[in-house]
């Protein structure tokens, strides 16, 4: 049996693909018995207008574990971009999660045991664009996630490279201010 896994975090930012595909999840991991399992359940039955949070699954009955609750981070105000999120980008991120667990970053053997807590950032822009392209959206959510996630489990970055780079890294946005495109 895998060591216990109390909460892990991770994030990952791809973008640079066609307009409005870059995904950027924040994903927290760890034991259903635990404070991650106590998240999911709370967050689960705490909904809100604008902030859905639903099950990442591959197809309208299949959930994919390790269970993984898909939160917004921006408030839903269009039905297309609702159906983008739960749909494209759902699936994507089911996918991200089994791609992970069959690299191995998960254990197989604790995916009952593992809960996922996936905050999702879409580009507000896909609710506008007639020509989005779904293929490249779903690839780099699914890429995105199994990065984050390989993070997460990973402990990556560590704390000696943290120190190490910090004066040599200046956040992507911090000169452009907000006005920078994903």
């Amino acid at each position: 049996m895998s060591e216990r896994i109390v909460m892990r975090t991770g994030e990952c930012l791809i973008a640079g693909g066609p307009p409005f595909t870059a995904a950027e999840p924040e994903i927290v991991i760890g034991e259903l018995d635990g404070p991650v399992g106590t998240a999911i359940a709370t967050l689960t039955g705490n909904q809100s207008a604008g902030h859905s949070k639903v099950f990442a699954i591959l197809n309208t009955d299949i959930q994919v574990r390790p269970v993984t609750l898909m939160v917004s981070k921006v408030t839903v105000k269009s039905s297309r971009y609702t159906n983008i999120l739960m749909g494209t980008v759902q699936a994507a991120i089911a996918n991200g999660v089994l791609d992970a667990v069959r690299a191995g970053f998960i254990p197989k053997e604790k995916a009952n045991d593992l809960g996922i807590i996936c905050s999702v950032w879409l580009n507000p822009g896909v609710a506008t664009d007639d020509n989005l392209d779904h293929k490249a959206l779903f690839e780099i959510h699914r890429e995105a996630t199994t990065q984050a996630i390989r993070k997460a489990m990973c402990n990556e970055p560590d704390i000696d490279w943290l120190l190490e780079n910090q004066e040599s890294i200046t956040h992507k946005y911090y000169e452009r201010g907000l006005a920078g495109e994903i």
